[in-house]
């Protein structure tokens, strides 16, 4: 067996050794994906006994790996077991190179993962199982729970659901502990005309609920990644998945009779690069991306959080548009400063985070403004090239769904006239939330 890693150590690797959501680079997925040999074959059934047993010895001790276990695992021909060579691979320190795990993951898959600089080992493997779409093997969720808890006990509640939909080969550790990215709640606000603060070309996420305006700049929401606030009258959330590049806007309030008001927190834990929040009272997962409850009493509700726009633009053109808006203070209530980019251009390779099959009708990190249509029908418009066609004033419109400017931002309509709750995400996570998604291009 290899030495035990302290819990001292095993405590700064949550807190962001590691890449992580908050943090610096991971390695990347990157925007061209590696190529790939065929498919594994997959077998049916059981998985066999001695790998079993094998699995057995490693989750008991995921940060003091036993060699032979591992050695064993490979030898099963099982590429199903690959997930949790992955998962294993993960919490390693020195993830990037873990001879024994990359030489099982090898002979179970076919594939070697790159070794140029630019490539984390298990972000690739990751990458390569979604790909190929690799099922799990049976029992895959009590060895992962067990993973999982040794390094975080915390997530206890979220795996503590047998009954959840949720597919949890696509979960995956962000890098941080629960909570370890603190939630604003009830921020302190100015208003526009003492919001001299921001410069006026920083990007913002504007919204308006119930005729009260209010930007949120991205440079505080890349800190917390989640704001509860209230604003019109309503208890909202804003959580920001920096590394999708959405920001949500859903009510938090008036759910059915029962649930109550939700509190929005970081989980620590994320969906093929989206981030998964949870409710501080129940301690059920949500979604980012869709409001959805994945795990938990909110699961078990089958709730799905009511959304409301969210413009991005930037500071001097919501404020140009919403002269009443407030905005976040340069010191919202947490004591520190906000620098101008806080996460120092971690993404400007492409994603850091396995995220699986790639709609080429875009490049992954275009940006889109996404719509659900109520007959359930989605809809995204290249940002850029919407914007353009805008100004030159030509109509963009497609299924139904017509995209305006609002405030140096972009929103959707019905062609009936009804606004549709609107934000604006990369095109990898957009397309892979809504596969077969619509997409208008400029003529």
């Amino acid at each position: 067996m290899r030495w035990v890693r302290s819990a001292a150590v095993v405590a700064v690797v949550l807190l962001g050794a590691a890449a992580c959501s908050a943090g610096g680079p991971a390695g990347t997925s990157g925007s061209e994906p590696a190529l790939l040999p065929t498919a594994p074959a997959v077998p049916a059934g059981a998985v066999r006994p001695t790998a079993s047993q094998a699995l057995d010895r490693l989750v008991a001790a995921p940060l003091d790996l036993d060699d032979a276990a591992v050695e064993e695992v490979g030898r099963s021909g099982d590429a199903r077991l690959a997930w949790l060579l992955v998962d294993l691979l993960r919490f390693q320190l020195d993830f990037e190179s873990d001879p024994p795990l990359l030489d099982g993951l090898d002979r179970l898959t076919g594939y070697r993962a790159p070794t140029d600089p630019s490539t984390v080992a298990w972000v690739a493997y990751a990458d390569a199982l979604l790909r190929w779409d690799t099922p799990a093997p049976p029992g895959y969720l009590d060895w992962k729970r067990q993973i999982y808890l040794a390094v975080e006990p915390a997530w206890e509640p979220f795996f503590d659901d047998d009954a959840s939909t949720l597919d949890w080969r696509h979960v995956m550790w962000g890098g941080v502990a629960r909570d370890a990215i603190a939630a604003l709640v009830d921020p302190t606000t100015l208003a526009a005309n003492d919001g001299s603060w921001l410069p006026d070309e920083d990007v913002v996420f504007g919204v308006v609920v119930d005729g009260q305006a209010r930007a949120y700049p991205r440079r505080i929401m890349e800190v917390h990644e989640l704001a509860n606030d209230t604003l019109g009258g309503r208890r909202i959330g804003i959580p920001y998945c920096t590394l999708c590049g959405t920001a949500v806007g859903y009510y938090l309030d008036r759910q059915p009779a029962g649930v109550g008001t939700l509190e929005l927190r970081t989980s620590g834990l994320l969906q093929r690069s989206n981030k998964l929040m949870y409710d501080a009272r129940t301690e059920s997962l949500l979604d980012q991306f869709s409001g959805q409850a994945l795990t938990g009493p909110l699961a078990e509700k089958s709730i799905e959080l009511e959304r409301f726009s969210v413009v991005t633009t930037t500071w001097a053109e919501w404020r140009h548009a919403h002269p009443e808006t407030t905005i976040l203070a340069a010191d919202p209530g947490t004591g520190r400063d906000y620098e101008a980019d806080p996460l120092g251009g971690r993404d400007d390779n492409g994603p850091i985070f396995p995220i699986g099959q790639r709609d080429d009708r875009l490049p992954v990190q275009e940006p889109v403004v996404g719509v659900v249509t109520p007959t359930g029908v989605a809809v995204a418009f290249a940002v850029a090239e919407a914007k353009a066609e805008l100004a030159a004033g030509q109509p963009v419109t497609l299924a139904g769904v017509e995209v305006r400017l609002d405030a140096g931002g972009l929103i959707a309509v019905l062609a009936s006239g009804p606004e549709l709750p609107t934000s604006q995400s990369f095109w990898f996570a957009w397309s892979q939330f809504h596969p077969g998604t619509l997409l208008w291009r400029a003529p």
